[in-house]
């Protein structure tokens, strides 16, 4: 006669005969201290890593914003014949979709710059208004449209 399979299987030490001992099954608390020092190592390694690219990142995405405003500018004066009085009108007339955030401020708040002849209009290029930390940044943002 077929005998009704158990729910619950028997641990293995039981089925092959032996004695569980009382012993139980898990991580000592050494072994969990020692799991817990390495991630921290390997944390103390890779954030600081990590936080640099993400600066690098930010300053990359300034210097793309950068380039494609100086550009709309550019097409903007080979069109128009002039530079427009502010960045939304860059917008208006759908040279750019909308004013890029400068991803370092988090906001659209860049520095327009005047043309020597202001009857040429009112941006001739523009900057961020972020404080500079350092060389990267600052040739970022002092880079002239021609």
């Amino acid at each position: 006669m077929l005998r009704p399979l158990p729910l619950f299987p028997l641990s293995r030490s039981k089925r092959h005969g032996q004695k569980t001992g009382g012993r139980r099954h898990g991580f000592t608390l050494i072994e969990m201290v020692i799991v817990m020092a390495v991630i921290g190592l390997l944390l103390t390694l890779a954030a600081p890593r990590y936080f640099v690219a993400l600066d690098g990142g930010k300053v990359k995405v300034q210097q793309q914003n950068l380039a494609t405003m100086r550009d709309a500018l550019d097409k903007f004066f080979g069109d128009q014949g002039r530079y427009p009085e502010t960045l939304d009108e860059l917008v208006q007339k759908r040279y750019l979709r909308s004013v890029p955030l400068d991803p370092l401020t988090e906001s659209p708040n860049w520095i327009a710059i005047a043309p020597l002849d202001p009857a040429l209009g009112g941006v001739y290029d523009v900057r961020s208004a972020a404080k500079a930390k350092g060389s990267e940044n600052d040739t970022a943002t002092t880079t002239t449209a021609n």
